[in-house]
């Protein structure tokens, strides 16, 4: 028996699915998966019988079948020693172990390499710290700042220590619980070092050398540190030691003014900082569309935030504990002084210690690993998935990519990564949120495109709870009216997304999301008032009127 799966076109139900099936057992395939939702039928043929035939098949049942790929079954290595694997594993975060667990489910001996503490950047020191220690800030931000007349709320001074050590502590419970106690539930092998490649198919961890049928590397990002001179005589933070200060600084400047930025400038902020945010370009997340960005900086703006944009860096020099950021701003040189320094320009992918270059495995001018949509590297032995692509780095991402390898490497099934539609989250307050095309992104590739874009003052949510400065703004495509894009500022932004994302990956139109019914009073009403934007003036309506 071969192994096929085949795109189709037409098929709108599960009726459909039950259609292709019937015609699939027509000409005897066995192990039939129709899924209308993804356009697609896995199936089995007799070696006897060509492909050719399923797609006449499949057309007589007035469905278009489209491109068919052979799966290949993997041959799984039967281990000879103790130091032989069917999947190696290098690095420990979300990819590392969503990819060990869906090996394990297909029968493979799992070897995971770490060289430092297991779990990765998100338990470690990205996402959970940073999200646990941003809700602190915003509850002591607004006790100094509700707008409820009548009220009377104070904030003290913050013990940053005590909440650091707090931090700590769910760090180590969500690391233990997520990650470490589950390398005994699954039975696959920690071992702890650093991976240096010898060959296409050993690596060398702690003076032994492992083998292994097939490989993943996930071995994630880390800070990365701009050409600036005199930024090597300058004491400065990064992303990680930010959330290990004992204290909070009088000052803090933040270089780059991306997702982290944004999100750790307003963290200590909002713990009693004054905060610069310094951005090269002419505006703060230049990628998005300009309605995003201008609400977003005006509300940083309104809290005290100061956002210093379009500018080129001269030098950095640090006077005692004093860091001097010089730069210069209109042609204007401006010298920016803070008692602390956090540089958050991006990520560098974790590929120098790999000796990537013996195992065939190319990377890109950052040093990224360069995969195919089957997470593939240029050495098919070799797999890649997470923050070492360079691709979206969200943890989430990273964990369907590497479940997606294990599937392909292990388990045969030869499967393509679909990253189309990934929303993203800026965990500020108001929060970002996005998912899709934007409407540049849309008219590039060549939609014909229409917009509506809501202040969140027309939200009755964000009224009542007297916080107006935010937007939706939908992009969809003008003539089949299908939502393209979807993006938000706004309180709880990050809850919403999801219910966008759903009508972005599924092609709902303006008319499916302004005819459904949502409850009054909450900010995912905005979408659905985003919605009508297209057609109606909603200021007109009365209360949840459509």
């Amino acid at each position: 028996m071969k192994k096929y799966q085949m795109e189709i076109q037409g098929m709108t139900c599960s009726e459909c699915e039950e259609h292709i099936a019937k015609a699939l057992k027509g000409i005897g395939a066995k192990e039939i998966q129709a899924d209308f939702r993804k356009g697609k039928a896995v199936f089995e043929l007799s070696t006897n019988t060509e492909v050719e035939t399923a797609k006449s098949a499949i057309a007589e049942a007035k469905y278009q079948p489209g491109k068919a790929e052979e799966i290949l079954e993997q041959k799984t290595m039967q281990p000879g020693n103790k130091d032989a694997f069917d999947y190696i594993i290098v690095g420990s975060g979300g990819a590392a172990f969503s990819s060990a667990i869906e090996a394990v489910k297909h029968g493979a001996k799992v070897a995971m390499i770490e060289r430092g503490i297991v779990g990765g950047t998100c338990v470690n020191i990205g996402c959970v710290p940073s999200k646990t220690l941003l809700r602190a800030g915003e509850i002591n931000h607004l006790a100094g700042n509700n707008l409820f007349a009548g009220l009377r709320t104070t904030s003290n001074k913050v013990n940053m220590g005590q909440l650091i050590n707090q931090k700590d502590e769910l760090v180590t419970e969500l690391r233990n619980k997520k990650y470490i106690d589950l390398i005994d539930d699954y039975g696959f092998e920690l071992i702890k070092g650093e991976a240096k490649f010898v060959d296409g198919n050993t690596v060398e961890v702690n003076g032994t050398k492992l083998s292994a049928t097939r490989f993943l590397i996930a071995t994630g990002a880390s800070p990365a540190l701009p050409a600036i001179p005199g930024l090597e005589k300058v004491d400065y933070l990064t992303s990680t030691t930010l959330l290990e200060l004992k204290q909070v600084p009088k000052r803090l400047t933040v270089i780059g003014s991306g997702y982290i930025g944004v999100e750790l400038g307003q963290l200590f902020h909002h713990l009693g900082a004054e905060v610069t945010l310094i951005q090269r370009s002419s505006r703060l997340f230049k990628e998005y569309d300009p309605e995003i960005s201008e609400v977003l900086t005006k509300s940083l703006n309104e809290q005290g935030i100061h956002v210093v944009t379009d500018i080129t860096y001269d030098r950095i020099e640090q006077d005692g504990n004093l860091k001097q950021v010089h730069v210069v701003e209109k042609g204007i040189q401006r010298v920016i002084e803070s008692e602390e320094l956090l540089l958050a320009t991006g990520r560098t992918p974790n590929t120098e210690n790999l000796n990537l270059r013996v195992a065939n495995v190319e990377t890109g001018s950052r040093g990224e690993i360069r995969i195919d949509e089957y997470a593939r590297t240029t050495n098919e032995q070799i797999y890649a998935a997470g923050d070492v692509t360079l691709g979206p780095q969200f943890v989430y991402v990273a964990a369907y990519q590497g479940r997606m390898a294990a599937g392909n490497a292990v388990g045969g099934r030869n499967v393509k990564i679909d990253l189309t539609t990934v929303p993203g989250v800026t965990f500020s307050s108001p929060s970002v949120a996005t998912v899709g095309l934007t409407e540049q992104q849309a008219k590039e590739k060549g939609f014909a495109v229409i917009t509506s874009v809501l202040p969140l003052e027309a939200v009755p949510r964000a009224q009542v709870n007297h916080e107006a400065i935010g937007v939706f703004k939908l992009v969809a495509d003008a003539k089949t009216r299908k939502l393209l894009g979807g993006h938000i500022v706004a309180n709880n932004a990050g809850d919403i997304i999801y219910a966008v994302t759903l009508a972005v990956k599924f092609g709902l139109t303006i008319e499916n999301l302004s005819e459904t019914l949502t409850p009054y009073l909450t900010m995912a009403e905005g979408v659905k008032l985003a919605a009508l934007t297209f057609d109606k003036d909603v200021s007109q309506l009365s209360c949840c009127a459509g």
